[in-house]
């Protein structure tokens, strides 16, 4: 499979210009409420077989998590098994959005 990934320099360049995207944050609960993106939505690695419907089909779906690994990981199931074809992967995860982007997401 073919992982197609944004950096965080580049997600932040396209909502900043008002790209339309949508935002899936695929961390437990506890750690999206330590921190995550605006705007985007929670959807945890352990849910995402019962709740695909929830995943656009049509517009880019940026997957989201705390390094990139769990991200890709439904980046990969979403791919084999719907044959979604509109997804992103975050390379390194919010970490590195906090690295690169905005040093006040919290780190951890």
């Amino acid at each position: 499979m073919n992982i197609a990934a944004i950096s965080p320099v580049q997600l932040a360049s396209r909502l900043a210009a008002g790209d339309s995207l949508y935002l899936f944050d695929v961390r437990d609960p506890i750690e999206f409420d330590y921190c995550h993106l605006p705007g985007s939505v929670l959807l945890p690695l352990d849910e995402l077989p019962q709740r695909t419907d929830e995943v656009p089909d049509v517009g880019e779906v940026v997957l989201i998590c705390h390094h990139g690994v769990r991200s890709a990981q439904a980046l990969n199931y979403l791919q084999a098994r719907h044959g979604r074809t509109n997804l992103l992967n975050l390379r390194g995860g919010i970490d590195a959005w906090s690295c690169e982007v905005d040093p006040s997401v919290p780190r951890y």
